[in-house]
This record gives C-alpha cells, structure tokens and sequence, in this order.
C-alpha cells in the first residue's frame, strides 16, 4: 500500500515531509509513499535513502496565503493538488499534507467528495489529556456553522475511528457547551444534544472548555468556530507554558540544579503536551482517508502520521466508519 505526501505543503517543508517519509518507510517494512513536489528538492534530501519511496513531480506550490478554492482551481500541478489526485485515482490508499488546510479540504471534496450519508466532512484533531490516551476533537475549522444532524454524524465517526485506531470499546462522546446542563448553549447545541441522547453512541452529554483536558471524554463535538479556538488556545498555552518553564529554570544555578532534578518530569510534560508526539488526525467524512498535519510539523509528526495512515488503511477503518455511518441512516 502507498501513502502520497505532500513534500511541498507546510513550514518546514520540503525537509519534513521527505526526512518523516524515511523514517516511515525504515519502520515499517510493507509502507511504500509517493512523496509529490519539486523533484531536485526532493531528490538532495532524499540521498540514498530511496528504498519503497517514489517522487512524483509537481511543479506548484499551494501557500497558507492562498484563497482555498482559487488555488485549488488554479494551481492544478500543485504538490497537494496532485497528491489528492493520487489517492482519488487508487494510486495511492491515503494522503497526508501539513499545507493549507482550507485548500486541502477544498480539493478533498473536489477530488474525492463525501462519504455516503456525510453532509460535511470535519477537520479533526487529538488534545493532549492530564489521564488517559488524549481526546479526538471535531470539528476544529471546516465547518463553522454546521447543522445539528452534521454535528450527529460528527461524533458518530469520531466513536468508530476510537475504536478502530485506538481500540476503546465504547468511546465516550461529548458536546462543547458553556454549561452541563442539558438546557444550556446556543439551539444548534441544545437540538444536537437531543438527537445524541437518543442515539445509539455512549453520549455522557456536555462539556465544558475547562473540562476539555481532563480525560472525561474520548470524542468532543463542536462547530468548526468553537473548535478552532479550543485548539489554537490549547497550543498556545501549551507552548507559553513551557517557555515559561525554561525561562524559570535557566534563572540561575539553584534553578538549574532544581531543573536537573526534574529532568524526568518535564520531559514527560513536555512530552504530553507536544503535538508532534500525535502525528496528524483524519479529515474524516471524505471518502478516501486524507490526514492533517500542523503547519509547522517536523519530520517526527511526519513518520508518526504516515504510520497511523497506513494503520487506518491497512484496517480497513474507512470502510466500517462508512458502514457504520450508512447503518445508521438506515435505522435512524
């Protein structure tokens, strides 16, 4: 099976990207990828190590700047472009880029268009949690004012990919809300709330953002607007709270002895609160499996996400998340 990367898409790219698929490829004997970009840029960091890695050329580039349905539609030979080109055409069973989010959903949809019984896909993404595996969270930007049925189908797919990928039994699923109560947040809230009540998923009901790393929960729900915030906010804390731990640490020589002692401790923590250490997550509800990574993911995310999307290809995820989603319109 081959994974298509998009050598070209991210900050740190084309390094990342080609540095992450040789790791990939090393670890994992049966992984083929298709690294898509600018072949003599490829080609001087690739070196020797060409083993099961194929480059496709492509001679644009989609950038964060880029308006998404403009470049999609104008930059056709762009490495993300041609990447979903690739996965839509079969030569390739899943993609991954840490480009332009917007134009990588837009070109989803053009290329491979939405999973039966999806009205819109959502861009998904794992927090880190204090106890536990960490929570999937979706959606956190594709969609910023979604309809209570698509926020229905979100925390359904969300629950099959917990068990399929991260082998939890019953996967516990809640709505981002202000409040606990039932009654409280906005009508497209409080009616999602009464359709998951009634359905067939482990809904423990609502969350609040406080709430939202404590590990109460396996799947967190929410428009595409307060998703994004939940999620910039987390990195950002995170980021600041390890600066933060530095700059203490480094003071003098007692909070350097004091930093020696906690060695262990803080690389744990900074550990957990890395997301290179989640690789990418899923756009789930397109009808081929695509992965997100961030913007400025190093070569570790890379290797991390190649090998969860050859997993989810291997398994045979999309399939029983397709099945899924259709028997449940069919009972509903």
């Amino acid at each position: 099976m081959k994974i298509a990367i998009d050598a070209m898409g991210g900050d740190n790219a084309p390094e990342a990207p080609v540095k992450g698929a040789v790791a990939a490829t090393q670890a994992h004997d049966e992984m083929e990828v298709i690294l898509v970009g600018e072949p003599s840029r490829i080609q001087r960091i690739l070196g020797k190590s060409r083993e099961r890695i194929t480059v496709y050329p492509a001679s644009q580039v989609i950038t964060m700047d880029d308006r998404p349905v403009t470049a999609v539609k104008t930059k056709r030979d762009s490495s993300m472009v041609q990447m979903i080109r690739l996965v839509a055409e079969g030569q390739a069973v899943a993609g991954i880029s840490a480009g332009n989010t917007g134009a990588l959903m837009t070109a989803g949809l053009l290329s491979l268009g939405r999973m039966a019984g999806i009205e819109r896909p959502a861009l998904t993404a794992i927090l880190p949690v204090l106890k536990g595996w960490g929570v999937l969270m979706l959606d956190v930007g594709a969609n910023l004012d979604p309809k209570p049925s698509q926020l229905v189908q979100y925390a359904l797919m969300g629950s099959v990919y917990c068990q399929e990928v991260f082998g939890i039994a019953n996967p516990r699923v809640a709505l981002l809300n202000v409040g606990e109560e039932a009654g409280k947040g906005p009508p497209l809230i409080r009616e999602a709330h009464q359709w998951l009540k009634a359905s067939s998923l482990n809904f423990i009901g609502n969350l609040e953002a406080r709430e939202l790393l404590q590990g109460k929960a396996d799947v967190v729900v929410c428009d595409g607007f307060s998703g994004n915030i939940a999620l910039k906010l987390t990195e950002g804390l995170a980021r600041d709270i390890m600066q933060q731990f530095r700059e203490i640490l480094l003071r003098n020589w007692m909070t350097r002895m004091a930093a020696l002692m906690l060695k262990s401790g803080l690389y744990e923590l900074k550990t957990l609160l890395d997301y290179q250490e989640y690789g990418g997550a899923p756009l789930l509800g397109l009808d081929q499996p695509i992965y997100k990574c961030h913007g400025a993911s190093e070569d570790k995310a890379f290797r991390i996400a190649i090998g969860m999307a050859h997993q989810f290809s291997v398994s045979g995820t999309q399939n029983r998340i397709r099945e899924r989603v259709v028997g449940e319109e069919t009972n509903g």
